[in-house]
């Protein structure tokens, strides 16, 4: 398999990003984003993630992060799509959602051609990282990252947005607490 986009250097910051299958717009009910919000609260707290930017979206996540020492990111990804998986498709079955049966079938459709038994799939296999490489790319990711919902025309300033950390780098009330780069 592939390592071109997987987080393989340990004390390594990257840029990743995490996207359900087939693009569904699982995020856009609150209940949902907090389940990503709480999973990776526990991952910084609990399994050494460090989280420097993060932007939810409606249906992919991006995050410039790193594991601390001693930890693997892939090792926090594959802990954190396991587990979120489970409380998205727990939240699907419990909580208001128009969307319901459409969405379970198509996670349980996802399934069909995995090896190993799996009754629903949220998350795209992997994820995409890539090396913080240069303080210009950070900056860019950074840039990129914060915004993404003034692109998707969500909001008209980036710190508007309440699932993203421009907000804590606007020194507003925020969601996540996250480690603010200050290189710039």
């Amino acid at each position: 398999m592939s390592t071109k986009y997987k987080a393989t250097m340990a004390d390594t910051g990257y840029f990743v990003t995490i996207t359900t299958v087939g693009w569904i717009d699982v995020f856009t009910r609150l209940k949902q984003r907090y389940v990503i919000i709480n999973a990776l609260d526990y991952c910084q707290k609990q399994k050494g993630l460090e989280i420097y930017a993060y932007c939810i979206m409606s249906n992919h996540i991006h995050m410039l992060c790193k594991a601390k020492e001693g930890y693997l990111l892939s090792n926090i990804m594959r802990d954190f799509k396991k587990y979120t998986s489970k409380q998205i498709i727990k939240t699907l079955i419990n909580c208001p959602e128009s969307r319901r049966e459409w969405m379970l079938d198509y996670f349980k459709k996802a399934c069909k051609h995995l090896k190993r038994e799996q009754t629903y799939k949220v998350w795209q296999n992997g994820y995409h990282a890539e090396i913080c490489s240069s303080n210009t790319f950070i900056k860019q990711k950074l840039d990129y990252i914060h915004n993404n919902p003034v692109k998707d025309k969500i909001v008209v300033n980036p710190e508007d947005y309440v699932f993203s950390s421009a907000r804590n780098y606007a020194g507003l009330d925020y969601e996540l607490e996250v480690l603010i780069l200050t290189m710039f």
